[in-house]
């Protein structure tokens, strides 16, 4: 099928790189495989990330086809967009039919996209996530790649107004050594393998980062940042859930 409508949005979002003269720094770039399928899992600050996953992919020459809420499919502006770029849609309340596509489209040659925390982290530090890419990677017999992003945070995350046109802005993205999950390896051991992985390479990345400064809001507390804690964090997405079923 010829691609028409991912081209375009990668060009777009070139030229908007290029007018706000983002500092966007991809490391690692030569680990996505320039052929076969393979499974990009990244962390999750920003509703800008996988903009700047994608393009962490694009030095090997390859589109990734991200897995994302169906909501954002039915929007009037992202759903023609989503679908034109081959995205996966997910329904959380009835995941298999997704995953079953991810499986397919891996076996197929694709790189499928995850963002495994499956919501934006406020502490700015890895949540618990979902196996999903681990299951999906032995399934398929593809490698599992984690990815980290740092500093969209900055441009638009969650809880706090959007800032999109900075300009100069640092922004990393940090392609990690892959995994090689197999059918039958255990997946719950796989699955913390790969979080305990994330976690170090984020903060890595997050001590290298240039222009940090005590306090800043979109520093994690850890390293002396005023964000939330990951037990406040926690609870706010908590209060966020009951008001939603409210």
């Amino acid at each position: 099928m010829a691609e028409i409508v991912y081209p375009l949005v990668i060009a777009t979002a070139r030229g908007l790189f290029k007018a706000l003269d983002l500092r966007v720094a991809v490391e690692g770039a030569g680990r996505v495989p320039a052929s076969g399928g393979a499974v990009l899992v990244s962390n999750h600050v920003s509703y800008l990330d996988f903009i700047f996953v994608g393009y962490g992919a694009l030095p090997s020459r390859r589109l990734v086809r991200f897995m994302a809420k169906k909501e954002v499919f039915a929007h009037p502006v992202s759903g023609p967009l989503m679908r034109g770029m081959r995205h996966i849609p997910v329904d959380r309340a009835a995941g298999a039919g997704a995953y079953d596509r991810a499986v397919r489209d891996l076996r197929s040659g694709e790189v499928v996209g995850v963002f495994a925390e499956a919501t934006i982290s406020r502490s700015f530090t890895v949540k618990e996530i979902k196996n999903g890419a681990v299951r999906m990677a032995a399934a398929a017999e593809v490698p599992l790649i984690p990815v980290v992003v740092w500093g969209t945070q900055r441009m638009w995350t969650k809880g706090r107004p959007k800032n999109l046109l900075q300009r100069r802005l640092p922004v990393t993205v940090d392609v990690g050594e892959p995994m090689f999950p197999k059918p039958g390896e255990d997946v719950a051991r796989l699955t913390a393998d790969l979080r305990v992985r994330l976690s170090e390479q984020l903060e890595r990345v997050q001590r290298a980062y240039p222009g940090g400064r005590p306090g800043a809001w979109w520093q994690p507390a850890h390293l002396g940042g005023s964000a939330p804690t990951p037990d406040e964090a926690e609870a706010m997405d908590a209060a966020e859930r009951a008001a939603r079923r409210r």
